[in-house]
């Protein structure tokens, strides 16, 4: 697996989300940062990156 293919896994599921405008990905900082147009449900986030194969940590 390539840093490209954990960028493109997690901005994939996360851009499934309603309303999402952007997406963000520091893989050394290990941040993901997304731009919507609406609140976003925490829990549909934490599933989204779940289903990439990665964790939420906070």
């Amino acid at each position: 697996m390539t840093c490209g293919h954990c960028v493109q896994s997690v901005s994939g599921e996360l851009g499934k989300l309603d309303g999402v405008r952007d997406i963000r990905v520091d893989l050394a900082g290990g941040l993901v940062t997304l731009t919507s147009d609406e609140p976003l449900d925490h829990a549909a986030v934490r599933a989204a990156v779940d289903e990439a194969g990665y964790q939420v940590v906070s």
